[in-house]
């Protein structure tokens, strides 16, 4: 990436950042000499107290560009740190409704004020999700929940971006000139709209539940259909400690919640046909010993059997046979370079090489934040060193959402800086279903057997 492009990438993200940041930073400056009185009152100014408050902030904060901006956050080391710590405000920090506004959309999805269709309920969010907040609540039943209010008339707001959804403006046509814009366009439209559809999100969540209940390690919090609508979505409530909090562990226990996290991506993908399409450090909660708790399925991709299997064959040609000639045919089967194009075997093959690394050798590696963000540069800078390979670079919409995954899913493991030996958990969770090679890899396979049987 040329330097004039690396600055206007940047001025682009640092004017995006300011919108998002300007209102809460000020409001934080503000609380520090404050008195008591006058911190619940700036607390109070900064909630989003209608719904038309709600549309206008989150229209251009939580919109289809957030997604872009939630990835960017955590995915690139070199973006500068104020830019990068403003849109990290994106993952899980934006202003919550007030509790009254909470409440009428409870009462307008559930027919009754909160305090009457739960036992207990409680009006501070605990976090903030894509398009809604999540509150904390017990059951007439006696079961503790998580409660994901979707933000008023935002549905309204996201579908306004995605109809103006403009790949040029993106760059993605520069970035893949063999690119069917339509298609993806197309692709992602319905993927993004799908989020905007809480009972969409519980089918999913059912799903992810249904084929993870009784796993070792890794668990979905199950849907409580009876109080779950279109706007409101009722799980259970998960225990663990957020992302950054589980950065300060020993680095034993971050090798084990990360290696956690990469089988159940490659486990969802290779044997479930599906993953969860929404990478970024909120929607995880740690307990010790490897095991993590997912939530938010509002972005879920499934594949058809021939699309893995296509994904597949690139791996064994990449990885395991090493080999420059089968490396083409594979991508242009799967449409990730123009077939014909007139790039040179090994040239392709060096420039998939970097994708790679992680799982090519066997032996202990550790993912860094440095090759991840290299990863990512290649991705989406390619034209800059490998501009004739770019030239005839392709993405197929079966695989867009995937992309945002592998590219994400570096970036979290970066950041703990992951070690293992990567090529065997990749082994075991790949078609070729090797043996576990490790603790988590035995408990893993004692209840696959125990579960599905395969």
């Amino acid at each position: 990436m040329s330097a004039t492009s690396f600055t206007a990438r940047n001025a682009a993200l640092a004017k995006l950042a300011g919108q998002v940041g300007a209102g809460a930073a000020s409001n934080r400056a503000r609380r520090v000499f404050a008195s008591a009185a006058r911190r619940e009152v700036l607390d109070e100014e900064i909630q989003l107290r209608t719904a038309e408050q709600v549309a206008a902030t989150l229209g251009n904060m939580k919109g289809a560009m957030m997604k872009l901006g939630q990835l960017a956050s955590f995915l690139d080391d070199a973006m500068p740190e104020p830019v990068r710590a403003a849109l990290a405000q994106l993952q899980q920090n934006a202003p919550p409704m007030s509790a009254e506004l909470a409440s009428e959309m409870i009462e307008a999805e559930l027919g009754a004020e909160p305090e009457k269709v739960f036992a207990q309920w409680d009006p501070v969010p605990i976090a903030a999700a894509s398009i809604g907040q999540v509150h904390r609540a017990i059951t007439e039943d006696g079961r503790a929940v998580a409660v994901k209010v979707q933000y008023p008339q935002i549905a309204e707001a996201v579908r306004a971006d995605l109809v103006s959804l403009d790949l040029a403006g993106l760059g993605l046509g520069s970035m893949f000139p063999g690119l069917d814009s339509g298609a993806l366009v197309a692709e992602l439209r319905a993927r993004l709209t799908e989020e905007l559809d809480y009972i969409c999100e519980a089918d999913n969540q059912r799903r992810f539940a249904g084929w993870y209940r009784g796993h070792p390690f890794i668990t979905v919090p199950e849907v409580v259909d009876a109080l779950s609508t279109a706007r409101v979505l009722t799980t259970e409530l998960a225990d663990g400690v957020r992302f950054d909090e589980m950065e300060t562990w020993p680095q034993d226990e971050r090798n084990l919640a990360a290696e956690a996290i990469f089988r159940f991506v490659f486990r969802s993908l290779y044997r479930f046909h599906a993953f969860n399409g929404d990478p970024h450090p909120g929607n995880y909660l740690f307990r010790p010993g490897g095991h993590v708790t997912f939530v938010d399925f509002g972005l879920v991709k499934s594949l058809s059997a021939m699309d893995v299997a296509l994904l597949f064959d690139l791996v064994r040609a990449s990885v395991i046979e090493n080999d420059p000639a089968k490396v083409r045919r594979a991508c242009e089967r799967v449409g990730f370079i123009v077939p014909g194009a007139p790039v040179e075997d090994e040239r392709l093959a060096q420039f998939m090489e970097i994708f790679w690394d992680a799982v090519r050798p066997d032996d202990t590696t550790t993912i860094t934040a440095k090759w991840a963000s290299e990863v990512a540069r290649r991705y989406f800078a390619g034209r800059t060193n490998f501009a004739d390979v770019m030239a005839h670079a392709g993405m197929p919409p079966a695989y867009a959402v995937l992309q945002r995954i592998n590219l994400g899913l570096l970036a979290i493991l970066g950041r703990l800086e992951a070690t293992a030996n990567w090529r065997r958990i990749a082994e075991e969770l790949w078609p070729t279903a090797a043996p576990a090679s490790t603790e988590l890899g035995r408990a893993e396979a004692v209840w696959w057997d125990t579960a599905h049987g395969m």
